[in-house]
């Protein structure tokens, strides 16, 4: 059975894959930054969005399903931005092992 193939405007989002960067911080570990990567289309999806309590700090937390054109190269360690949004990937994978799509489960970095 063939899987239907998305419409034209389904991935008419303007990501930027954001790629970890790593520089000793002169004390043994590293400070992480992140700069800007290449552009994929893609969509978005909202998942769930809800409070959370974190080190006993209530915070706010949304998740997403992000579907990009197939990279082997996300992986958790990456971030997606789409405009002044930022979002921490929590897992990749490919759904039907085809390597045309790959579905972000993704949260909302927020301010």
């Amino acid at each position: 059975m063939r899987s239907a193939r998305p419409t034209i405007g389904a991935r008419g989002r303007r990501f930027i894959l954001d790629l970890p960067r790593e520089t000793p911080d002169g004390f043994g570990g590293v400070v992480r930054s992140f700069e800007p990567g290449p552009a994929l289309w893609g969509s978005i999806e909202a998942l769930r969005a809800g409070d959370r309590v974190r080190a006993d700090r209530t915070e706010s937390a949304a998740t997403h399903r992000i579907t990009l054109p197939f990279r082997p190269d996300v992986t958790g360690a990456n971030r997606l931005s789409l405009g002044p949004r930022r979002f921490r990937v929590a897992a990749a994978f490919d759904p039907d092992g085809r390597r045309r799509s790959l579905v972000c489960l993704a949260e909302e970095i927020l301010p």
